[in-house]
């Protein structure tokens, strides 16, 4: 038995982006960032930024394009995947390692951000996405 599951409560790095595949679906990346406070050997309290590449798929991704901005606080569960791809530039194979989210949890925003502190829950069904080709993926 194997388990593959990652839960992160972090800050959105960058606005989502959203996306559709030439099939239709709905698709929506953004970097998350986690923080870790942590004391050094000097006794000086120091943080460790974690970054964290996010894909949703489906109703969930619209609702994220639509609530989601930079700094907003959000609670994701998903699961790891890399991915490889063939460089723009010709100079060989890229990998991406991603989180493949399947449920976000919106939590309070940042007072900036203009949208309201409570906590909106847009989870819908944690089905995978069906098999994807290369052309597929939009980015």
């Amino acid at each position: 038995m194997s388990v593959n599951k990652v839960i992160l409560v972090g800050n959105l790095g960058r606005d989502p982006e959203v996306r559709a595949t030439p099939s239709g679906q709905s698709v929506c990346t953004f970097s998350l960032a986690t923080t870790d406070r942590f004391t050094d050997r000097t006794g000086q309290q120091r943080d460790l930024t974690e970054w964290h590449n996010v894909v949703v798929w489906g109703k969930q991704a619209d609702n994220c394009g639509q609530y989601l901005k930079k700094g907003r606080q959000v609670y994701i569960e998903g699961r790891l995947t890399t991915r490889q791809y063939e460089a723009k530039d010709g100079t060989g194979k890229r990998y991406r390692t991603e989180v493949v989210a399947q449920r976000v949890q919106f939590l309070g925003g940042r007072p900036a951000s203009g949208f309201d502190d409570g906590v909106a829950d847009f989870n819908s069904s944690p089905d995978t996405p069906p098999p994807m080709d290369d052309e597929d993926i939009p980015f």
